[in-house]
């Protein structure tokens, strides 16, 4: 019913615009910056290194869609990590938060 979302972006310009963007079309209820992310990753036939900003999002699994299609609008690596996790169990008064935060999709 629930889902965290991760998503990593190259910078605090990045991170702000698409948070602020998915949060006021009601596509997550929050967003979490946890900026300084030193990431490892193989790209184009080398490993390579970067810092990024990891994004935690809280939605509804009905948004994800339409909540994925929007990242990849907003984003600006050509393939961005956009992982979702369901949510087993909280607290579901913060639950519900999340439920009547986002928009039915």
């Amino acid at each position: 019913m629930y889902s965290i979302v991760f998503v990593t972006v190259k910078g605090n310009e990045e991170a702000k615009k698409i948070a602020d963007t998915l949060v006021i079309e009601k596509l997550v209820a929050c967003v979490n910056m946890i900026d300084q992310v030193k990431s490892v990753f193989w790209w184009k036939g080398e490993v390579q290194y970067g810092e990024e900003i990891l994004l935690i999002m809280k939605t509804k699994d009905s948004a994800l869609p339409q909540l994925i299609a929007r990242i990849k609008l907003l984003h600006s690596y050509t393939v961005p990590e956009i992982i979702s996790v369901p949510i087993k169990t909280g607290n579901p008064d913060y639950l519900k938060w999340i439920g009547d935060s986002v928009v039915d999709h």
